[in-house]
C-alpha cells in the first residue's frame, strides 16, 4: 500500500499528473474544443450540414482542405486545391452524429485499411482516424470525394490532416499491444459520477478490476481492465458516448499506468477483486440505535434509483463479452429528481464562507457560481459576516459548485463552500453590504442564467477554474485595447495573452481567449467582469459581456 501508482490521495497525485500529462500530449489535436457557452461563436454552423466553421478548427487540421465535392464547390473561387495538402496517414472526419462512438467509425472505414487509432472530439462532432498506410487513408478520402460514406447512418466528410501521427501515449501504436488500463475524462459530468456509475457502464464490456476517480482536471477516472483486449473494447464502444443523455460525455485514451493500486472501496476508488477494502471511519465504535432502521434510499441502487437503459452498444458482438447473458443495452443508474431521497444530506442551497467584506456581492457570487447551475437566490447572513447563502437550480448544481469552487482564492481569502442545512433561502434580515449594495438578491428571473433550457444546458461545459477565460458575446467594434481598459476601469488584473476567433462576416459579435498570470487572477476577473454591460455609440441594447473558464491551459 505504500508503493506504486496511488495510495491514499494517490488518485490526485500521480493519477492526476499522469492526466496533465496525457493532457498536454494532446493539445496539437485537441486544442480548441468547444468552450462553454460557445453557441454564440458558433451560432449558424452546422457541422452535419458539412459548412466549414468559421473560427475554431482543431490544431494542425486548420489549415486542411476538405475533399468532399461540396466543400470544393465553395473553394473554386478561390482557386485552392483540396490535395494541394501532402497526403497523411490521419484523416479529420466531420459531420459526425452526436450518438456516434469510436467503434462506430471503425466500423465505417477499416474496409479502406487497418486502423492505428481514433481520437474522438465529441462536442465538435468530429474525429480523427489515423490508418496503418497512406494507401489507406488515401482510398478514404477519394471515396469520399466521389460518394457519401456513411458513419451511424449520417454522412460524414474527410479530408487529410497536416499531422502525419496522432500523439498518444506509449504503447498505444499497435492495437494488439494496447494497456488494460483506460483514462476516462467526463466532459460536462452535471450529475455525480461514482465507481459504481462506471462499473455499470464499463463491466458489460468487459471485467472491470479496479477503478479510480480523481477531480484534478475535471473529472477524470482510471479503469483497470481484467486484459488489454477487454479495455480495447471498451475504449471503442464508450469513446465518445454520453453516460446520461446530453452529458457526462466521455473521452477515452489509454492511460499511462499498467496497474491500479486501491487501498479503500468506496464512491471514488474501487477494487472488484477485493470487496474487503471497505472503509471504516476512525473513531467510531458501534453504531447508535436507529430509531427507523436504514433509509429508504439505502435500498435503492447507490441511492440514484432504479437502473436506466440508455446506452445502446455496437451490434458487433467482438465489443462484448462472449457471455449470453450479456444484455446489448448497458444500463446504469439514472440520478432521482430533487425531491427524491438522497444516501447523502441533499439540498440545493449551497453556504459560501471566506468572502471578502467589501468586494463581494451577491451579483458577484452568482457570476461565479452560474456557471456550475442556474441561481435562484443569494443572501448574505448578517449573524455570520462573510457569509452567504446560494440557492441554486437543484442540488446536483451545489455539487459542482463544490466539487469546482471549493477552497479556491478569490481576492485573497480561500472560500469554503458545502451543503447548507437549509433547503431555501428565504429573504429575512435585509441590509445593506459594504459596497452599498443589498444583502439579498432573487436571480430567479434573469436571463444570465445558463441552464434554463434543456438544449442551453447541454451547451455548457462545465470546467474548473483556470488561468485562461473564454469571452464571448462582444461588439466586433472592441479590440484587446478595449478589454485591457475594463479590467483597469474596475481594479481588476489584466491579461497577458489575448486571441480572439475568426467570425464569419454575418456574426454579430466576437468571443476569443484571455489569458491571465494565475488562475487566482482569472477568478478575480470572472467574478467582476462577467455579465458586465458593453455599451457601443449608436446602439440600441447594450451587450452583455459573457465569460467561463477554458478547456485550454494556456495560448
Amino acid at each position: 500500500m505504500s508503493t506504486a501508482e496511488g495510495t491514499g490521495q494517490r488518485e490526485e497525485g500521480e493519477y492526476g499528473r499522469a492526466a496533465k500529462r496525457l493532457k498536454t500530449e494532446e493539445r496539437e489535436t485537441e486544442a480548441e474544443e468547444r468552450e462553454e457557452g460557445e453557441e454564440e461563436l458558433e451560432e449558424g454552423e452546422d457541422s452535419d450540414s458539412g459548412s466549414l466553421p468559421g473560427n475554431v478548427e482543431s490544431a494542425g487540421d486548420n489549415r486542411a482542405r476538405w475533399s468532399a465535392s461540396q466543400y470544393d464547390a465553395g473553394r473554386k473561387d478561390n482557386g485552392e486545391d483540396s490535395h494541394r495538402i501532402s497526403p497523411s496517414p490521419v484523416v479529420h472526419v466531420r459531420g459526425l452524429c452526436e450518438a456516434v462512438v469510436e467503434a462506430d467509425l471503425i466500423d465505417a472505414l477499416e474496409k479502406f485499411g487497418s486502423i492505428c487509432y481514433v481520437m474522438m472530439m465529441p462536442f465538435k462532432r468530429q474525429a480523427l482516424v489515423e490508418f496503418s498506410a497512406v494507401e489507406s487513408a488515401d482510398r478514404c478520402v477519394s471515396c469520399g470525394a466521389k460518394e457519401p460514406v456513411y458513419i451511424a447512418g449520417q454522412q460524414a466528410y474527410f479530408n487529410y490532416s497536416t499531422s502525419k501521427r496522432i500523439t498518444r501515449p506509449t504503447n498505444a501504436d499497435n492495437p494488439n499491444s494496447g494497456n488494460k488500463v483506460l483514462l476516462l475524462s467526463i466532459q460536462n459530468p452535471l450529475y455525480p459520477i461514482t465507481t459504481d456509475v462506471l462499473y455499470t457502464v464499463c463491466n458489460p464490456i468487459g471485467s472491470v478490476l479496479r477503478i479510480v476517480i480523481f477531480k484534478r482536471n475535471g473529472i477524470q477516472a482510471m479503469v483497470e481492465f481484467e486484459s488489454v483486449q477487454c479495455a480495447q473494447k471498451a475504449k471503442a464502444a464508450l469513446n465518445g458516448a454520453d453516460i446520461y443523455a446530453g452529458c457526462c460525455t466521455l473521452k477515452i485514451e489509454y492511460a499511462r499506468p499498467t496497474r491500479l493500486n486501491v487501498i479503500k472501496n468506496d464512491n471514488e476508488s474501487w477494487d472488484y477483486t477485493k470487496p474487503y477494502l471497505v472503509r471504516r471511519d476512525r473513531g467510531k465504535g458501534r453504531q447508535r440505535q436507529a430509531i427507523l432502521g436504514e433509509h429508504p434510499s439505502a435500498y435503492s441502487d447507490n441511492g440514484y434509483g432504479s437502473p436506466c437503459p440508455l446506452l445502446p452498444l455496437p451490434g458487433n458482438s467482438r465489443y462484448k463479452l462472449s457471455s449470453a447473458d450479456v444484455p446489448d443495452m448497458v444500463s446504469y443508474p439514472l440520478p432521482q429528481s430533487s425531491s427524491s431521497y438522497s444516501a447523502q444530506t441533499a439540498s440545493s442551497v449551497a453556504m459560501v464562507s471566506g468572502l471578502h467584506s467589501s468586494k463581494m456581492n451577491c451579483t458577484r457570487i452568482f457570476n461565479l457560481f452560474c456557471l456550475y447551475g442556474n441561481i435562484e437566490k443569494v443572501k448574505f447572513m448578517k449573524s455570520v459576516p462573510g457569509t452567504a447563502l446560494v440557492e441554486m437550480g437543484d442540488e446536483y448544481a451545489v455539487d459542482r459548485a463544490i466539487t469546482h469552487l471549493n477552497s479556491i482564492k478569490v481576492f485573497g481569502k480561500r472560500l469554503n463552500v458545502c451543503v447548507s442545512k437549509q433547503h431555501a433561502v428565504i429573504p429575512s434580515q435585509v441590509f445593506e453590504l459594504e459596497d452599498g449594495s443589498s444583502n439579498y438578491k432573487d436571480f430567479a428571473m434573469t436571463r444570465n442564467n445558463r441552464f434554463s433550457s434543456a438544449g442551453q444546458a447541454s451547451k455548457n461545459i462545465i470546467q474548473p477554474p483556470s488561468a485562461v477565460l473564454h469571452y464571448y458575446n462582444v461588439p466586433p467594434c472592441i479590440s484587446q485595447e478595449h478589454l485591457l481598459k475594463l479590467c483597469t476601469e474596475h481594479d481588476v488584473p489584466g491579461f497577458v495573452k489575448f486571441k480572439m476567433f475568426d467570425a464569419k462576416p454575418s456574426s454579430k459579435t466576437i468571443s476569443g481567449l484571455l489569458e491571465f498570470d494565475s488562475k487566482t487572477e482569472a477568478v478575480e476577473v470572472l467574478t467582476v467582469l462577467n455579465h458586465y454591460q458593453i455599451r457601443i455609440p449608436n446602439g440600441s441594447n447594450p451587450y452583455t459581456l459573457k465569460l467561463c473558464f477554458s478547456t485550454s491551459s494556456h495560448l
